[in-house]
């Protein structure tokens, strides 16, 4: 059971989901109602947060925080997270990059950009200058690599959703061309396509 929204966190588990050929079933959310903050809901997450998942194959093993839930089902699977400690540490620091800069600061340059109550110029330029900070520090690591961890793995499952959004936070990819080509690598996969649905 995989609850979620039309958000980059949910849309990575969703393809990750697609990605490992895994059967599921789609308990979608409205965060504008506020379902994610309805008792039921927090028994499952406690945080009031989208994405979670209950394994019933696993005695109803609920797991919550989007990366958590990519890294349960690719040890699950066997799959898009390595077993080499070095190559899977490597797939994890990029996951980790994406967890904690691009997703906060993207979300928050969106925030400031479109949902604030009131205009803040300061806020609005701190998190674009920093989200295209870190574009360019993946556009420096996609120089040495087709993907982020050298293989197609979560790390590039849980970046890509964030990123193809660049636009609603209007971060500009002009000068990063390696990013460019691995949104249009990455984007191509039919498993991200039927994610991103």
């Amino acid at each position: 059971d995989f609850y979620t929204a039309g958000t980059p966190n949910g849309q990575k588990v969703a393809i990750a989901l697609e990605e490992l050929g895994l059967t599921y079933r789609v308990h979608a959310l409205s965060l504008s109602k506020g379902n994610q903050n309805k008792p039921e809901y927090l028994a499952i997450n406690p945080n009031g947060k989208i994405p979670a998942i209950i394994d019933r194959d696993e005695e109803d093993f609920i797991v919550f925080e989007s990366g958590a839930i990519l890294i349960y089902l690719a040890e699950k699977t066997g799959r898009l997270l390595p077993k080499d400690p070095k190559a899977r540490t490597t797939v994890i620091q990029w996951l980790m990059f994406q967890m904690a800069g691009i997703g906060p600061m993207m979300g928050q340059a969106g925030h400031f950009l479109k949902s604030a109550p009131e205009s803040i110029p300061y806020a609005i330029e701190r998190y674009q200058k920093e989200s295209r900070r870190l574009l360019e520090v993946l556009e420096g690591r996609l120089n040495a690599a087709d993907y982020l961890a050298g293989e197609y793995s979560i790390a590039d499952i849980a970046t890509y959703p964030w990123v193809a959004a660049h636009g609603y936070s209007e971060i500009s990819l002009e000068g990063l061309p390696k990013v460019e080509a691995w949104l249009e690598r990455v984007g191509s996969r039919p498993a991200v396509q039927a994610g991103l649905k």
